[in-house]
């Protein structure tokens, strides 16, 4: 998260300060989260839908570019405005990490080890989106960009996100119709948009 958040700011503007920091313990706690939901519980790498090797490290690279950029691209540190103009990025961080914690909580209330489901969720932020958590994820990285007001890098942020946690999610969907036949397509068909309601 260290050359993420904190270096590439360092590099291009020669110091620190203001949003690098926060989104640093943001990185962190939003990752910690979800590793130390899954290590308190059995695991069954059956769930774990991965695309190729290849295309998950061509994210990771495409994320880590993402991020360098939006530190090239952005205002000065220094020039960042203040004040009543961050309330948006705050709400912003503050919605990403509850969408990250209500989604981990209603998955583990139907599943009986957190990512082994024993039935559709269709409760809680599942009522409006199929994948919550992975929105929440793409919510982080897009309101790093709007932070530093860095538009191109959050446009490239998007796209690549959109693209990688589109295919993770076809790879799930296929998973759940496998275990849950027809109940899995009729709750597709009445929650239609996969990570932003009305939109995607």
């Amino acid at each position: 998260f260290t050359w993420l958040t904190l270096v590439p700011p360092v590099y291009f503007n020669g110091y620190l300060e203001g949003w690098p920091f926060v989104f640093f313990f943001v990185y962190h706690y939003f990752s910690f989260f979800n590793v130390s939901v899954k290590k308190t519980t059995p695991h069954d790498p059956k769930w774990d839908v991965n695309p190729p090797k290849w295309y998950r490290l061509l994210y990771c690279v495409e994320v880590m570019v993402g991020n360098w950029f939006a530190a090239f691209e952005a205002l000065e540190l220094h020039r960042i405005p203040g004040n009543w103009s961050n309330v948006g990025v705050w709400i912003l961080i503050v919605a990403t990490l509850l969408i990250q914690y209500s989604s981990t909580v209603y998955l583990a209330k139907y599943s009986e080890k957190v990512v082994v489901p024993t039935v559709v969720v269709q409760f809680g932020l599942y009522r409006w989106i199929r994948h919550p958590i992975y929105a929440s994820t793409m919510l982080l990285f897009a309101t790093y960009c709007i932070a530093l007001r860095a538009p191109l890098s959050l446009i490239f942020v998007v796209v690549v996100c959109s693209m990688y946690y589109d295919q993770k999610a076809k790879l799930e969907e296929v998973l759940m119709v496998e275990t849950f036949g027809e109940s899995y397509p009729e709750y597709a068909s009445k929650v239609r948009y996969k990570f932003l309601p009305f939109v995607y």
